[in-house]
């Protein structure tokens, strides 16, 4: 996959540097059967997403992961390599959530990031709000799923 680099390290990143425009893709990330089954087990307890035999006759005519399933694994990827680990603080939430393509056992998962704003916060100037499209890829470049997410991060001290 071919991106922009960010030219500042995740832990020297801070507001200023996620500006709008640039493109930054990182993964991939394994989903296997074992942990498909085990997370829809715990969450999201659906035959689709727990029994290999039955889902083969289901809708989707095999096991897929629970949708919840990959907002964590963009969620880890996502945390791992885009957000600061030095200036990121809480998200105050979600818009747009879309699950487009079943994913399967076997998948390979790529996000692709892109800001679409930043703006200092009104009511507290040491923060920064920074609105993000987040697209999850197949590893046939197929989008699987998209979500618009709202991230806090601290402003770069003053020198």
């Amino acid at each position: 996959m071919n991106a922009t680099v960010f030219s500042v390290p995740i832990n020297e990143r801070y507001f200023e540097d996620y500006v709008p425009g640039p493109v930054f893709e990182y993964g991939p990330i394994a989903v296997t059967e074992a942990e498909v089954v085990d997370f829809a087990k715990k969450f999201d307890p659906q035959y689709i997403h727990t029994d290999p035999v039955k889902a083969a006759s289901g809708p989707f005519g095999g096991l897929i992961a629970s949708g919840w399933h990959t907002s964590s694994l963009m969620m880890h990827l996502y945390a791992d390599n885009y957000l600061s680990s030095v200036a990121a603080l809480a998200s105050p939430g979600i818009d747009e959530l879309r699950w487009l393509k079943p994913v399967r056992p076997g998948d390979s998962l790529w996000i692709r990031v892109t800001a679409l704003d930043a703006r200092p916060s009104k009511s507290k100037p040491d923060l920064g709000v920074v609105r993000v499209y987040v697209e999850v890829l197949n590893q046939n470049r197929e989008i699987v799923m998209t979500v618009k997410t709202v991230n806090l991060f601290r402003r770069r001290p003053a020198n």
